[in-house]
This record gives structure tokens, C-alpha cells and sequence, in this order.
């Protein structure tokens, strides 16, 4: 059958400027309300004279989708007026125009459906309340640069424009656009898709290339903002021309191929529309880009444009994300019965008459030339184009129409409706569409989620495989993907190999992608909140290189099974017992003139504090506390107090005999018998009170050292106050140094026993001993702290008993015929007899 109304206009040509003639396919029908809708009927301003394929086969590719979207709406409208529940009584016209993809020849039909109902001008007023346009809202254009440029006008007069494809997230914005609609995804929800992609496959480095359009840089901003929170990067960011005339657009090309070759990614992001893509492939395999990992969106996937280019196969792996959207029922049916029912001639005949009648006054669209279009020029595209958008974009102004006339199951009142009216109808109520549910979010857009294509070539024909889906989430099947690589595995694309656990990330050069995995270090663990760094562990805790946690520390100090605590132990014993034994030799042997002459008593009260001295060693053994690291020092000043105060009577009785004779008569009894026990407590009562200021000034102290040792914690006595260490230990220094200065330089008779050396030697090992105890100790903050302490105790209890009691000791045991009167003769009785002579 005919289909009355319906005015059809094609012309194959190519046109290279724009012209009125660019209008070449035009839809219309007159109805109660009248649908705008702009859409790309096959005009581009693209000069494809220069391409391999012939130009009339593309541009009858650039034509198909244009007119499968307006036979879609015509579908649509046809479909609603033929129903008796959502508009009965009203019927639906549709005026529809060619926007030869070009902004400004999308503008002309615009401004035509701005005019004021039943003229050709548009008014200017100060209140457009009640003015009523020309149409009641608008269907399309596809391209966001097309509708950035309308969408400005319809907003201007709030008239509702719903688009079909307009994906771009600048298009979001209501406060800009308050009447602009559209029934795909934005590009924000698309770019969220493709970085989960490439996160679930490890992809962290990758080209990102977008055509020099408002989708092309919309989308590919996006993305790049995307990418950088989710630890993707960029290794090269590129725009490609969509003007594929002009004469650098081959140079550009070319160097974007070289660049992203360069860069080593083996995945490629392309966000472009169909032409501009398929040049950019056309260049990777004629300069030998390689086999990649293709990432395309539904602008240029589903195109056969970019897949009949030659060698195509060679290019990679395909996938890419379109919009999930179900069929149209009865559409393929329709489509089918309105070109059976069409002969070419009197099809071509009755527009160029509708044109003229119709048309004059308004646009000059008249056709150049007819072509011929038959079923099967669109049928092929039929199954790919998807129409779901289209018949939901008409289908959301109807119910808002429906709901605006307060129209029944029945009836719809004929009240005239602004399309102002429309815009908080479309706004809050859903609608529902052949048992499926939609509506506008507040951004104004359907997100229905997006399908996972992958090309899979079979027997050299292209198959678009669905693989997985996203719906805030992605799922992907990738048993069915068979990439390129040898063993049809996903191949890597990364700047850097995988850190293991324990490991960060070292940047690199000037890309931070790129870095290099170190070991975190000692007493450092890795989080995984944070792979950029090593977190250091607490001070209470440790850890190895290259660790994943931090472990308690241990604490650390001279442990008494130990082999070094044993052996120090064993010295202690073995000193200690040395000097017990000379105790008991001195004691066995008081009344006998050698241990006379050496202070008599005095000498068995000194082996006894040097026999409390070795014992107090164990206060540096086992585990430190505060008490112990007072009493260490204090100990060790009295005892040692306590045998160099009994050397003092002695030191200062051999000084007046052999360097004051004279006065010695008169001063010996302060230094010799009874009164020389005076000075030795005289002596011990002064190092007491030292000890006491000491205590005061500052003693030492428990120190916890979490810094000298990586794994445990350094429990050592650390000194508080070194002007009270040097109080405490200066008083015994002087009193050894007074001792070696009265004694160093006596002469002895021959055949006698010198008790003057032996005080020398005894106060010279100390002196030496403690030289080396300062530096070490002063120095050192590990366990051996300890260590030098017991050693610095036994060597100077060692060095005393080697010098003074054990020559003795050796007299009185092996050479007791030296212990008499002549041989240990007192220095007291010896002066009458110098005299003498």
C-alpha cells in the first residue's frame, strides 16, 4: 500500500560546503502536536573523494542510520496514534530534518521550529508563557556538538528536547540545559565502564585517543580524570582530526601512530566517531602499528565503515562497549512493508510535488536527484542500528503529554498545552515502554547499561560476540575472548612489573606510572592502602625487609644463660674467690711483719670491699630496672672506695718518711696505728656522701632504646647526669692519683720489701683500665654496655689483688722465709738507721 504523508528525498552526493541542498530527506505529517526531529541523513561535509572505497558506497553508509532513526520515529508516532489508551483523540505529526551532521545546518531547521505556531517568524517577547512554538518538542540530533548548539536554543524557550545519542557529560548540565533529555548514557558512565575494564585485566598503560569533536574531547577528559584515581595511566593522550580533507590530517595521523608506537602500550582507548576512526586504523596498518588491544565505544564499534577496512584483522584484539538497549517490536516488519509498498518512480514523483506545495515558504529542500532505495540497501543495518532510543524518546514526550492533558484510558481533553508545561511531567514520572521501565535521572538521562562486544572473526566475516556486561558493575566472560597473543591470553600492558607484597612503588623518570619495585626496609611494612610508601612500624614493634607487618619487639639485655653472661660469671666467681683466699691468707697471717707492713687489718678490710666489689657484678646481669641502675654505681664507687682509702695511711706514712723526715715524727701518729682508721672512714664517709649527691643530681636511669638494635628493645642503665657520674667516680680518681703520687717515686732499700710499689702499680692499672672504661662506655648504647662494666669491676678487682696482695700472698705461701722483720721492714723504723749513716 501507498503510505500517504510520508516525503522522502535522497541524493547520494557528497556535498564539500554546506548548501541548502544539504536538507536532501525530509519526513512530514501534520497532526494535533507536532514532533521536531533533526536527523543525519547522509550529508557530511567530509570529502571522501580521496578514499580507497567508492564515495557513493559511504555516503549511502552515512545515510543508512539517519534514515532507520526517522523511519524509527515515524514507527513510533504511527504507533501511538494508533493506540486508544495513551493519546485517544490525539494525534501526533512529526516534522523532520536533514542536519548533514553540521552545526550549522543543523540550525536552520531549529530556528524553523522556534517560529510561532502557523507562521514563519519567531517572536520577541518579554514573556514567553503563552507562546507557542512551531513544534511541541524535539527529537534529536544524534552528535553532542550538534545538541550543545540547540540545546542552547530549545532551552532558551523550554521547549523538551530528547535525544538518541548526544552522550556528552557537558550536556549533563540542567542548570545550562534545563530542557535538553536524552535516552542513552552519559559519557561518564561509559568511561566509568572502560576503567573497570582495564582494571580487571591489569591494563595500567595505555594510549588514550579521541577524535577533535565535542565526544572525542569530551569523553577522552573524562577518562583521563577517571583513569588517574584508579592507578591507570596515560601513556600518551591524543587528538586525531574528523576533517579528514584537510592536508594535515595525514601528517597528524601519522604522527599520533608513530607516538603511540613509542610509547610500548599494547592498549589503545579510541573515542571517536566511525570516520575518524577507521583513518586512524587505516594508518596503524600500513606503518605497521601491530597487533594491540583495541578499546572502542558505539560510535565507531558497530560501524562497518571501520570494519571494511583493508587487512582490518591485523590490527588485534576489538572490544568495546555499546549501549544495551532491547529491540522494537514490529519495527523490521514495518520497515519491510513501507518499501515493499513504495515504487521508486511515483515515490520520487509525489515528493518533489509535496516539496514544492509545502516547502516554499519555508526551506528550500527541494532534491537535486533522486536515488533508489530499496529494503535491501537498509536491511543489513537494521539488525545493527539500534531505534530503541528513538521510539523512547517519543514514547517519554507522549506520556508527558498524556499526563499534561490529563488524559484518561479513553479520552484526552483538546486543552492546549505549552511545552514548558511538558518539561515537570518529564522530570518526575517514569514511563513505561513494550513492558519496560524508564525514566530521567537528574542529570536527565536513561542509564540502561552497557554490552561488552568483541570482534571475533570468523571465516573472515566480522561477528559482533557480546562478552560481558555493565550495569554499575562489570562482568566479563573472558573464556570467550581470544586476543592475539600466542596463547590467546590477555596480553600485559604496563610500564612496570607487578610489586609484590612488602614491595613499593620508586618512581621513575617523569611518569608516575612508571617506577621501579624496592624492598621496603627494616623495621618499614608495606599497606596496601598506601603502595606508594612504607609505612614505618611503631616504636614498640619491628620488622624484616620487605615485610607486610610490624612484630612486638623482644626485650634485649644480659640474659643469665647467655655463653658471654656465663663466662663474665665465671671471671666473677674466680676474682671473687681470689680474693677471699687472700682474706683468709691476711688473716692467718695479721701479726706477721709482711701483712704489718702492708696496713695490717687495713689490708683484710680492703680484700673484703674487693671481694664485695666482684660480687657485684651480678647487678649487670638479668634484666635492668630503675633500682638496679642506682645501686650499679653506687656500688661500685664504695667498694672500690673502701680498698683505695685503706692505700691512703699507707701512701701518705711513706711520703713523710721518705720526703719530709723531719716533719714525720710529728705527723705519723695521724697516719699509722689506731688514727689511721680514721682517715680510712674519713675517707669511706666522704665517697658516701658523694653517693647521696649523686642520687640527687641525677642517677642512672632504666632507658628503653628502640633505635640500637632492629628487632628488640634495648634495656640498658643510661646515665642521667655525667657531672654526677664524674662527682661520684672523681673522688676514688683523686684519691688513686694522690696514693700514686706519694708512692711512684720511692727508693727502696736492697734486701728490702717495697710496699710503695705495689700501691704504684695498683692506682697505675686503674688509672689505665678507666681510661678505656670513659671512651667505651661513653659510646655505647647496646648490651655490651653492661659488659664493660663487669669487665671494667674484674679487671680493676684483678688488677689490685695482681699488684698489691697477690705478691704477697705469694711470700706468705711459697717464700715464708721472707716473711721477717728485716725483709718487711716498716718504713718508720728503717729512717733512725739512714740517719745513722
Amino acid at each position: 500500500m501507498k503510505v500517504p504523508g510520508l516525503w522522502l528525498c535522497l541524493s547520494f552526493g557528497c556535498a564539500a560546503s554546506l548548501s541548502p541542498s544539504c536538507l536532501s530527506a525530509q519526513f512530514r505529517r501534520p497532526g494535533d502536536f507536532i514532533l521536531g526531529g533533526l536527523f543525519p541523513f547522509g550529508k557530511d561535509t567530509v570529502n571522501l573523494t580521496a578514499r580507497s572505497e567508492p564515495t557513493l558506497l559511504l555516503c549511502e553508509r552515512l545515510f543508512t542510520d539517519g534514515l532507520i532513526w526517522a523511519l524509527g520515529m515515524r514507527f513510533t508516532i504511527d504507533q501511538i496514534n494508533n493506540s486508544s489508551s495513551l493519546l485517544p483523540g490525539i494525534t501526533l505529526g512529526y516534522d523532520m530534518y536533514d542536519t548533514c551532521l553540521e552545526p550549522l545546518v543543523a540550525l536552520q531547521p531549529s530556528l524553523l521550529f522556534l517560529t510561532r505556531k502557523g507562521t514563519t517568524g519567531i517572536g520577541v517577547l518579554c514573556n514567553y508563557t503563552e507562546y507557542q512554538p512551531r513544534v511541541t518538542a524535539v527529537i534529536g540530533p544524534h552528535k553532542s556538538e550538534l545538541c550543545l548548539v540547540t540545546a542552547k536554543l530549545f532551552s532558551s524557550f523550554l521547549i523538551p528536547q530528547v535525544s538518541y545519542g548526544a552522550s556528552s557529560e557537558t550536556l549533563s548540565n540542567t542548570e545550562l540545559y534545563p530542557s535538553f533529555y536524552r535516552t542513552v548514557p552519559s559519557d561518564k558512565n561509559l568511561v566509568e565502564a572502560v576503567v573497570l575494564l582495564l582494571s580487571q585485566f591489569g591494563w595500567n598503560w595505555v594510549a588514550a585517543v579521541g577524535s577533535d569533536d565535542e565526544y572525542g574531547r569530551g569523553a577522552q577528559a573524562l577518562f583521563l580524570s577517571m583513569a588517574g584515581t584508579d592507578n591507570i595511566c596515560i601513556a600518551f593522550e591524543g587528538l586525531i582530526p574528523t576533517d579528514l580533507a584537510e592536508p594535515s590530517a595525514k601528517k597528524q595521523l601519522e604522527h599520533t601512530v608513530r607516538l603511540i608506537n613509542s610509547t610500548k602500550v599494547n592498549v589503545i582507548v579510541l573515542f571517536a566517531h566511525s570516520l575518524p576512526a577507521q583513518a586512524l586504523l587505516e594508518h596503524s596498518i600500513r606503518m605497521g602499528l601491530g597487533k594491540k588491544v583495541w578499546i572502542g565505544t558505539e560510535a565507531w564499534m558497530l560501524s562497518d565503515i571501520a570494519a571494511s577496512t583493508p587487512n582490518i584483522q591485523s590490527i588485534g584484539t576489538v572490544l568495546g562497549f555499546v549501549m544495551r538497549s532491547g529491540t522494537v517490536p514490529g519495527f523490521q516488519e514495518y520497515v519491510a512493508e513501507l518499501f515493499s509498498s513504495v515504487v521508486q518512480e511515483e515515490f520520487c514523483r509525489q515528493s518533489r510535488e509535496l516539496s514544492r506545495l509545502m516547502n516554499a515558504d519555508v526551506l528550500d529542500t527541494h532534491c537535486q536527484q533522486c536515488g533508489h532505495v530499496t529494503l535491501g540497501d537498509i536491511w543489513p543495518m537494521l539488525r545493527v542500528t539500534t531505534v530503541q532510543p528513538v521510539h523512547v524518546a517519543v514514547y517519554s514526550v507522549a506520556h508527558a503529554l498524556h499526563r499534561a492533558l490529563g488524559c484518561t484510558s479513553k479520552s484526552c481533553p483538546k486543552t492546549p498545552i505549552r511545552s514548558w508545561q511538558l518539561l515537570h511531567f518529564m522530570n518526575t514520572l517514569p514511563f513505561e515502554v513494550n513492558g519496560q521501565s524508564f525514566r530521567f535521572d537528574q542529570s536527565h538521562g536513561t542509564n540502561t547499561g552497557y554490552r561488552l562486544i568483541f570482534w571475533a572473526w570468523r571465516d573472515g566475516t566480522l561477528t559482533y560476540l557480546p562478552v560481558g556486561d555493565y550495569d554499575q558493575s562489570l562482568y566479563v566472560r573472558k573464556s570467550q575472548i581470544q586476543f592475539h597473543t600466542t596463547d590467546k591470553k590477555e596480553p600485559t600492558s604496563e610500564c612496570f612489573r607487578r610489586c609484590q607484597p612488602g614491595q613499593f612503588r620508586r618512581i621513575k623518570g617523569f611518569n608516575l606510572c612508571c617506577y621501579d619495585c624496592t624492598d621496603c626496609s627494616e623495621n618499614t611494612f608495606w599497606s596496601s592502602t598506601d603502595s606508594t610508601s612504607c609505612s614505618p612500624c611503631p616504636q614498640h614493634q619491628w620488622a624484616p625487609a620487605r615485610s607486610t607487618q610490624c612484630h612486638d619487639r623482644s626485650e634485649r639485655f644480659l640474659f643469665w644463660d647467655e655463653p658471654l653472661a656465663m663466662a663474665l660469671v665465671a671471671l666473677m666467681a674466680l676474682t671473687a674467690a681470689l680474693s677471699g683466699v687472700a682474706a683468709l691468707l691476711f688473716l692467718k697471717h695479721l701479726q706477721t711483719p709482711l701483712v704489718q707492713v702492708s696496713g695490717g687489718g687495713r689490708s683484710l678490710f680492703a680484700l673484703l670491699w674487693l671481694l664485695l666489689q666482684s660480687l657485684s657484678c651480678c647487678l649487670y646481669v638479668g634484666r635492668p630496672s630503675a633500682r638496679l641502675c642506682t645501686v650499679q654505681q653506687l656500688s661500685y664507687a664504695l667498694c672500690l672506695n673502701g680498698c683505695f682509702s685503706t692505700f691512703v695511711p699507707k701512701a701518705l706514712e711513706i711520703t713523710l718518711v721518705t720526703e719530709f723526715p723531719r716533719c714525720a715524727p710529728r705527723l705519723l701518729r695521724w697516719v699509722t696505728h689506731g688514727r689511721a682508721w680514721l682517715l680510712v672512714a674519713a675517707s669511706f664517709l666522704t665517697q658516701a656522701l658523694l653517693c647521696f649527691c649523686h642520687v640527687r643530681l641525677g642517677p642512672d636511669h632504666l632507658v628503653a632504646d628502640y633505635e640500637s638494635l632492629p628487632r628488640e628493645v634495648l634495656l640498658v642503665c643510661g646515665t642521667q647526669s655525667w657531672p654526677a657520674f664524674a662527682l661520684l667516680h672523681g673522688y676514688n680518681s683523686c684519691l688513686a692519683f694522690a696514693c700514686f703520687l706519694c708512692t711512684f717515686m720511692v727508693q727502696t732499700p736492697g734486701r728490702r720489701y717495697n710496699v710503695a710499689r705495689g700501691i704504684t702499680f695498683a692506682t697505675l692499672i686503674y688509672f689505665v683500665i678507666w681510661i678505656f672504661f670513659i671512651v667505651i662506655f661513653a659510646t655505647l648504647r647496646t648490651v655490651l654496655r653492661a659488659v664493660t662494666q663487669i669487665c671494667t669491676i674484674l679487671a680493676t678487682t684483678l688488677g689490685i689483688l695482681a699488684s698489691y696482695f697477690m705478691p704477697k700472698c705469694y711470700i706468705m705461701v711459697f717464700r715464708p722465709d721472707l716473711n721477717t722483720g728485716d725483709y718487711c721492714q716498716n718504713p718508720t723504723e728503717e729512717q733512725p738507721e739512714e740517719d745513722g749513716q
